[in-house]
C-alpha cells in the first residue's frame, strides 16, 4: 500500500516536471482584426483560458499616418496590414479589459512603442495594471519602425534606441523603490515615489526586434526576448552570448518566437525544433481564430499543444 502511494506520488511529480518542460503557447496581434471590440476582447481572452494558452500579445500603433512612406518590415511590399480606419486598441487598456475576464492568463504588449512615451506615466500605468492583474502582465517594447508617427507625436526619430534603454531603466527604478532621483540624457527627476508597485517587484520587459542590434539589447538588459522574424535561432544565440558576456544568466531569458510548421501537417515536429533553437514560447497570429474562436482554439490545442 505505501509502495503504491509513493509510485502515485513520483508519477505525480514527473507530471509536474514535465509540464514545466512544456511549450509555451501565446496569441500574437491579439488586439486586432474581429478582437478589437469589448465583447471581441472577451471571447478571445476566455476561449484562450479555457484552451490552454499561456498568454495573448498585443500590438500598438498610437496613431495612424496616411500615405506613410516609412518601410514596414513584417511584410513583403512594406505595408502593415490593414489602413487608418482600422482599430488597434490602446494595448494597456485592452489588456485592463482581457485581465478582468480572466484569471490565470498572462497578458503582454508585443510590443509597446516605449520611445513614444514618458516613461514615469508609463511605469504608473504599467504597474497599476500589473498590480490589479495580480502580477500577469509583460512588457514587451520595441524602438519602432514608423518614422512619421514619432513626427506626428513630435518625438524625436533620432536616438530612439538610447532612449527606449534609458525609459526601461527608468521604469525598473521606480517599480523597485521610492524616493527615486534620476538625471540621465532624456529624463531628470529628483525624489519622487510611483505606486502601485508590480505585484512581483518589477514587470518583465521583453525586447522586441529583429535585428542583431535587438538581439544584443535583449541579451544586456531584457528578461525576455521576442524576434517577430528572421533566423530564430542565431538570434536567439546572440541574445544568450550577449548576456553570457555581460555576466547575465542566459537561460533567464524568456524567448518567445514564431514556426510556420505549427500550421503544417507535423506540428509536433515544429513544436520540437522550435525548443532546439532555445524558443520558450511560440505564439499564433489571432486571425488564425476568427468565426468560433473557442472551437479553433481548442482544435489548436489538440494538435499542436503537447499535453
Amino acid at each position: 500500500m505505501h509502495r503504491a502511494v509513493f509510485c502515485t506520488a513520483a508519477v505525480f511529480f514527473d507530471l509536474i516536471d514535465n509540464q514545466e518542460s512544456l511549450m509555451k503557447f501565446g496569441v500574437a496581434f491579439a488586439n486586432t482584426v474581429t478582437f478589437t471590440t469589448g465583447e471581441g476582447a472577451a471571447t478571445l481572452a476566455k476561449a484562450a483560458e479555457a484552451a490552454g494558452f499561456e498568454s495573448l500579445w498585443t500590438v500598438e500603433h498610437i496613431l495612424y499616418p496616411e500615405g506613410y512612406e516609412s518601410t514596414y518590415p513584417y511584410a513583403p511590399d512594406g505595408k502593415m496590414p490593414g489602413s487608418g480606419d482600422s482599430p488597434i486598441p490602446d494595448p494597456l487598456i485592452w489588456l485592463a479589459y482581457v485581465a478582468a475576464h480572466t484569471t490565470t492568463l498572462k497578458v503582454a504588449t508585443g510590443i509597446s512603442l516605449l520611445p513614444e512615451r514618458h516613461p514615469v506615466m508609463y511605469a504608473k500605468e504599467v504597474a497599476t495594471l500589473d498590480s490589479m492583474s495580480n502580477g500577469r502582465l509583460m512588457l514587451g517594447i520595441g524602438i519602432g519602425w514608423l518614422r512619421e508617427e514619432f513626427d506626428a507625436l513630435n518625438v524625436p526619430w533620432e536616438g530612439r534606441t538610447r532612449r527606449t534603454e534609458e525609459y526601461a531603466d527608468v521604469m525598473r527604478k521606480l517599480w523597485k523603490a521610492d524616493g527615486v532621483s534620476y538625471d540621465g540624457e532624456f529624463i531628470n527627476f529628483e525624489n519622487i515615489s510611483s505606486n502601485p508597485k508590480p505585484t512581483n517587484g518589477s514587470v518583465p520587459i521583453h525586447i522586441g526586434g529583429h535585428s542583431e542590434a535587438a538581439a544584443k539589447r535583449a541579451g544586456r538588459m531584457g528578461d525576455g526576448f521576442f524576434p517577430a522574424k528572421g533566423n530564430m535561432a542565431e538570434l536567439i544565440d546572440i541574445a544568450k552570448q550577449t548576456a553570457a558576456d555581460v555576466g547575465r544568466d542566459p537561460d533567464a531569458i524568456d524567448m518567445t518566437g514564431v514556426h510556420p510548421g505549427i500550421f503544417g501537417a507535423d506540428p509536433a515536429a515544429a513544436v520540437e525544433e522550435a525548443a532546439s533553437w532555445g524558443i520558450d514560447r511560440l505564439v499564433a497570429p489571432a486571425f488564425m481564430f476568427i468565426g468560433d474562436t473557442e472551437q479553433k482554439m481548442a482544435e489548436f490545442a489538440a494538435k499542436v499543444m503537447p499535453v
